[in-house]
């Protein structure tokens, strides 16, 4: 099996998880001891590049994916049809949040004044960097260089047309607690993907009191799903 590790993580997070198993667990370009990819992917693109990785591993696979993980895991899936077995997602941001609005995210106009005085070599990049890290998240105070470009790309993703695609089995494991997928999120993600015509059943597991880090706070709980999949792959 495959472990794929959430934004700002690292391979670490599925020690518990996949102890004793026969797995392989990235740390995914950008994060860990991996390089940054040499231009802003999204998620396809990260796919792309963890493809590569099955090459070497017992045929088919089954894919754990937390958070960016899980984003590049139903990619991973929709490009590898006959070499992943099924999927197991936590914590990931599948589709937009129900009765949710897509909407553009306008800076304050202050900001936006700013970032145009930088354009035109008016207010210096250290001014302007210290706006940026003032109005944005947590994840993107932290981030720097290409893997920023990545953050702002993949947050405004969402993946209705591969889960649309999937085909394998799909375990989605979710914190009651998760503020930043929230249940929410699972349960219309396992809506759709029962709804479609998929060859794999689709199951939902809950966890009570667990927040979004449910590799460190639901190893248990995920690797049952892990050896629930393993069990239809044999």
């Amino acid at each position: 099996m495959l472990a794929l590790h959430g934004w700002g993580r690292t391979s670490a997070d599925f020690d518990s998880t996949l102890a004793g198993l026969d797995a392989v667990a990235l740390d995914l370009p950008g994060f860990g001891a991996t390089p940054p990819p040499p231009e802003p992917w999204g998620a396809a693109g990260y796919a792309e590049a963890v493809a590569p990785v099955l090459d070497d591993m017992a045929m088919p696979v089954v894919v754990v994916g937390h958070s960016f993980g899980g984003r590049v895991a139903v990619h991973l899936a929709t490009l590898e049809p006959e070499r992943v077995a099924a999927l197991v997602l936590t914590g990931v941001p599948l589709v937009r949040r129900p009765g949710a609005l897509p909407k553009a995210r306008r800076p304050p106009l202050g900001y936006r004044l700013a970032r145009a005085l930088n354009r035109r070599g008016l207010l210096p990049d250290s001014r302007m960097e210290d706006l940026r890290r003032r109005h944005g998240s947590a994840d993107y105070r932290a981030a720097t260089g290409v893997m920023r470009d990545v953050l702002v790309r993949v947050v405004n993703e969402t993946y209705e047309e591969q889960l649309d695609a999937l085909s394998c089995p799909v375990e989605l494991v979710w914190g009651e607690d998760d503020a930043d997928a929230p249940l929410s999120v699972a349960e219309a993600a396992a809506s759709r993907l029962r709804g479609s015509d998929r060859a794999g059943p689709v199951t939902l597991t809950v966890v009570g009191a667990a927040g979004h880090f449910t590799p460190r706070t639901a190893p248990a709980e995920l690797r049952a799903a892990v050896t629930r999949c393993l069990a239809l792959r044999a």
